[in-house]
């Protein structure tokens, strides 16, 4: 049964997810709630070891059904060590990415159906979807700015027609999920960790 809480931040590469996750850290920290902060693909060492399979270089093309399936099945073991756990016992979750990203990126990405993504979340995560998803939205070319001097893994050196259609995925799933709250990332930082902390406050505030 679920005590805590699920937030978790979404959107493409370079736009600040773990910049901000110290504010929302501050805001529970503020409510004295307990909280767990945790990434995906990752979460566990064997989720982390399909991450570094997932992300790495390989001689063969990687195809789309297999790195979606990869990315559940890291999925699948984060949820049941990690996340389901936290949460029963009134822990409230912060996780970088989750299905949100799955649509966006092998879905939109790699122009798989979503329907297919929306059938293994099913199997996997059916009652642990996030309470709150705070995706942050910017335009590609800055977010490819924004990261250009970092190492970049397999996924990332993707062309930028990927990412825009990851981010049109993004953007339409924030049209319809009442529970996806869409924030300018192109303001100043502070004016960005600001609105985010809001957004939480608020949601806090609502859950009490």
């Amino acid at each position: 049964m679920k005590q805590g809480k699920f937030i978790t931040l979404e959107g493409v590469d370079g736009v600040g997810k773990s910049t901000v996750v110290p504010n929302i850290e501050q805001v529970l920290q503020s409510h004295s709630i307990p909280y767990f902060v945790t990434r995906e693909p990752g979460g566990t060492p064997l989720a982390e070891g399909i991450r570094k399979l997932l992300l790495s270089e390989w001689e063969e093309n990687v195809t789309a059904e297999a790195e979606l399936f990869l990315m559940f099945a890291a999925r699948a073991q984060h949820v049941t060590e990690v996340i389901k756990p936290r949460i029963e016992v009134g822990t409230w979750v912060i996780c970088e990415r989750f299905t949100d990203a799955s649509f966006a990126y092998q879905g939109g990405g790699r122009n798989l159906t979503l329907s297919l993504v929306a059938h293994l979340a099913e199997a996997v995560h059916a009652e642990y979807w996030p309470d709150l998803t705070v995706y942050l939205d910017l335009d590609v070319g800055t977010a490819l700015q924004r990261r250009a001097h970092r190492t970049q893994d397999r996924i990332e050196k993707e062309t930028i027609d990927f990412f825009e259609n990851a981010r049109t995925t993004y953007l339409k799933l924030a049209e319809t999920e009442s529970r996806i709250v869409k924030i300018d990332a192109s303001v100043p930082l502070t004016e960005l960790t600001r609105t985010v902390s809001m957004v939480v406050q608020n949601f806090v505030s609502q859950s009490s």
